[in-house]
């Protein structure tokens, strides 16, 4: 019986994955790719093809696999307002979707919410006809669960800026409960800032004593940092604890946090 689970996160601008075998807890493989700019969903396929061909994994097999939907046609429901024939209604204000969209939702069970996206219908059929039978969910839904269920610092809000190439999620937690998630798209160390210093401002919290904990792809003394500093009193690179065990046996700092966490 195989171990050795997948995950694959899918976005217009980019494709990580990570093999895990969980027995040893130990990262068999995983690789990240940048897209100079964004696709179509149809290029993305092709470029998730021959990621997955050149590294082997259409040749593995594995006892779970999930396919991550990183976008930004997302809309997070309260469970008591949730009607699965509504779906269109729930994300019609906030995101583009076209009549021919294929519309799906994830239940955030332990938290009484719902997240309804558009995943990449195609993707999902590459991946089933290669594999089988997979799991998929939005890369929202795997942050706020695993941010939620790590959350162990009482009252105080803590802001959490996930960062990757050109994105920012925003999840904003107190007292275990989810207080805002967003996720922005940025050009500029100005855009960056500007997304989390707004985030701030609306909940009506305070830039002196706000815990802003960063982490994916920023480090100390990076431009984004530095942007952080000037503006924000107390701000930390925050390593998830779901990261630290492989961050420290592996010279490659930049694991994707999405993708590991899916497990």
């Amino acid at each position: 019986m195989s171990y050795i689970k997948l995950s694959i996160q899918i976005s217009l601008n980019g494709l990580s994955f990570c093999v895990l075998d969980t027995i040893k807890n130990t990262i068999i493989k995983q690789e990240s790719l940048h897209f100079d700019e964004e696709q179509i969903p149809f290029q993305v396929q092709k470029k998730l093809e021959e990621l997955l061909v050149s590294n082997g994994i259409t040749k593995m097999s594995f006892s779970d696999i999930i396919v991550i939907h990183n976008n930004m046609l997302f809309s997070l429901v309260p469970k008591a307002l949730f009607d699965k024939n509504e779906l269109a209604n729930y994300l019609k204000y906030n995101a583009k979707i076209l009549a021919n969209d294929h519309l799906d939702f994830d239940e955030i069970t332990a938290y009484d919410m719902v997240n309804v996206y558009v995943p990449f219908v195609n993707i999902n059929n590459y991946i089933y006809d290669l594999f089988g039978e997979f799991e998929y969910k939005h890369n929202g839904t795997i942050l706020i669960e695993t941010l939620l269920n790590n959350f162990n610092s009482g009252k105080e809000p803590i802001c959490y800026v996930h960062v990757l190439e050109n994105q920012l999620d925003i999840t904003v937690i107190a007292n275990k409960k989810l207080l805002f998630f967003n996720s922005f798209s940025f050009q500029t160390k100005e855009d960056f800032i500007y997304y989390i210093l707004f985030t701030i401002e609306q909940l009506k919290l305070d830039t002196e004593t706000i815990k802003v904990r960063l982490f994916g792809t920023i480090e100390e003394d990076d431009d984004l940092y530095n942007i952080c500093y000037k503006y924000i009193r107390n701000i930390d690179v925050y390593i998830p604890s779901k990261l630290s065990n492989h961050t420290e046996n592996s010279s490659d700092n930049t694991i994707d946090f999405t993708t590991i966490s899916a497990f």
